[in-house]
């Protein structure tokens, strides 16, 4: 573990830092006509939630990380100023993403306008999709869960059911559970935390310097 004076923090970008999730409630509206609100989201299978065939499912994955649409996300309230507030208190934060590589100018766009492009991201195979996501030659390189798991992390901040489920066996990272429609029923294990908001994250961690 790093020193309380240097703490290693990992924060997920989507809908920890940007509400992915209700834009992409937008775009199943307006190109297949599914009509699902932000609060329906109950699962993270985002083909069962919409309801889109294997054919729609490909067409709505490649839709969503148009650099143009990611761009386009808006910021989760006080996100930013929570990570410039872990940032003057001295923590090592790292932007982490399941996003695919390829996603890479569209994510750096958004970063741009949301004022946190002076920060790295790490691409990362959370969901075990690397025959989905494919990268090209120039692409940031993507990590496995176990490459991240070795940087050390005091916190790790998610929301994926998926991810949460790898993050139970970091036993030495404390993991903050944003608190989401689709993990509203997930059970925590013994070195997670539940949290509503950016306000909760800062006071969880700071409570503990």
């Amino acid at each position: 573990m790093v020193s309380k004076s240097a703490m290693r923090i990992y924060v997920d970008i989507d809908d920890v830092l940007c509400e992915t999730a209700r834009s992409l409630c937008c775009i199943a509206a307006r190109e297949f006509g599914r009509r699902v609100t932000y609060s329906g989201i109950r699962d993270f299978d985002l083909q069962k939630v919409f309801s889109l065939s294997d054919a729609e499912m490909e067409c709505f994955r490649v839709l969503s990380h148009l650099p143009a649409e990611l761009a386009s996300f808006e910021v989760t309230p006080y996100a930013v100023e929570g990570v410039r507030a872990l940032l003057a208190k001295g923590c090592e934060v790292d932007l982490v993403t399941g996003r695919p590589a390829s996603s890479h100018s569209g994510t750096e766009a958004w970063l741009k306008t949301a004022k946190l492009d002076d920060l790295s991201v790490l691409y990362v195979d959370k969901y075990d999709r690397a025959d989905i996501f494919r990268s090209d030659p120039g692409d940031p390189p993507t990590l496995a869960m176990a490459d991240l798991e070795a940087r050390g992390y005091d916190y790790a901040i998610d929301d994926s059911p998926l991810a949460l489920a790898k993050l139970a066996g970091w036993g030495r990272t404390k993991v903050l559970v944003f608190d989401r429609p689709w993990n509203a029923d997930s059970i925590l294990a013994p070195n997670m935390a539940r949290v509503r908001g950016w306000t909760d994250i800062l006071d969880c961690i700071f409570r503990e310097e």
